[in-house]
């Protein structure tokens, strides 16, 4: 009698495909007016919109090096920011992937600029750069207001900034539905204190709070 056990065929080792992840990421500061242009789409987006579970939505905000992780762990990454391109306030331009380094730094306007190109210039040198990069920027009207908020050029254009956003992001497979009820505010990335219409409508006035410096340290100069 033949007692040995039947042979089992030899599976192939199964090899997952690596995980897609897209990263939305806005950068600037909220409390220096047209800095927080990109912060302010990716609160918009949150609010307006779900994605799908692969889907990522980060207020990056001066962060810089420390975004090292979220960037290289994405195969897809869109980068909301205020870029001056020297044009137009207000006009906005898109670059993608190997040129977006290039045109973060090209002239900075913060340090949050400074460490955000570092970021993506490591991601590159460690081969950990994700697939597919789409920078929409837009032209900036005004940043020295401490306290300010976004001027009326680069308010009208961050509908079409999200249109053409939302587009990519449909072509990427993220999935994008609009929410039939907008997110509460004390949910949102932001936080409720900060989000767009409470900030704009809570914060002292020029005349209340000096926005640029007190003048009592800060003189004018005749």
């Amino acid at each position: 009698m033949n007692t040995s056990r039947p042979e089992t065929p030899c599976k192939p080792p199964e090899h997952k495909a690596p995980q897609e992840r897209i990263v939305v990421l806005g950068i600037g500061n909220v409390l220096w007016a047209d800095e927080g242009f990109g912060v302010r789409c990716v609160e918009t987006l949150q609010r307006e919109w779900t994605f799908a579970p692969h889907v990522e939505l980060i207020d990056g905000g001066t962060q810089g090096l420390y975004l090292i992780e979220n960037v290289q762990s994405a195969s897809k990454l869109m980068i909301f920011d205020a870029i001056d391109y020297g044009l137009e306030p207000g006009t906005l331009k898109l670059i993608e992937n190997d040129e977006v380094p290039r045109f973060m730094g090209a002239k900075k306007m913060s340090l949050h600029q400074t460490g955000f190109q570092e970021v993506l210039c490591l991601a590159q040198f460690a081969g950990h750069y994700p697939a597919q990069v789409l920078l929409i920027g837009c032209q900036p009207e005004e940043l020295d207001d401490f306290g300010g908020s976004l001027r009326d050029s680069v308010k009208r254009v961050m509908p079409q900034a999200l249109a053409l956003g939302l587009d990519r992001l449909r072509g990427w497979g993220a999935a994008p539905v609009w929410r039939a009820q907008p997110l509460p505010e004390d949910a949102t990335l932001t936080g409720a204190m900060l989000t767009l219409e409470r900030y704009e409508s809570e914060r002292p006035s020029a005349e209340q709070a000096c926005r640029i410096g007190d003048e009592r340290f800060m003189p004018k100069v005749a």
